[in-house]
């Protein structure tokens, strides 16, 4: 398995995620439950309308941070933004019901991202288990 399958399997296991972006000067956090391992890629996505897509166009920077009891893992870098169709058609196929919130009808698109620049910290409550740079 590879380490970026590793992430993505640790992601799928906690269920929910949470998303750390800077507002200015403020972190600002949420939850979030969605990504997909294409290609041994890691793919997010956030919607056009919401603060959390401006604040990632303002800086690029982000933390994702997932637990599974006492492990979780923190995995950070440049968000990068990717346009495809082929991508969000498999983002609709992995999540159907993201078709409900991104279609015409709505007006919201989908903006799909990957870390670029990344590192996974595999942790414990006290230390670092392995730390991987992508």
């Amino acid at each position: 398995m590879s380490n970026k399958a590793r992430v993505s399997e640790f992601l799928g296991k906690a269920g929910v995620y949470y998303l750390t972006t800077v507002d200015g000067n403020k972190p600002k956090c949420r939850p979030i439950g969605f990504q997909m391992l294409v290609d041994d890629e890691i793919y997010f996505c956030v919607g056009d309308f919401k603060e959390v897509y401006k604040q990632m166009q303002a800086n690029p920077y982000v933390e994702i941070c997932a637990t599974i009891e006492t492990d979780f893992i923190r995995y950070f870098g440049k968000a990068v933004f990717v346009e495809s169709a082929d991508l969000e058609a498999k983002a609709f196929e992995v999540l159907p019901m993201l078709k409900q919130l991104y279609n015409e009808k709505t007006g919201f698109k989908m903006k799909i991202f990957k870390l670029e620049e990344a590192v996974a910290e595999f942790r414990s409550m006290m230390k670092v288990e392995e730390r991987i740079e992508f």
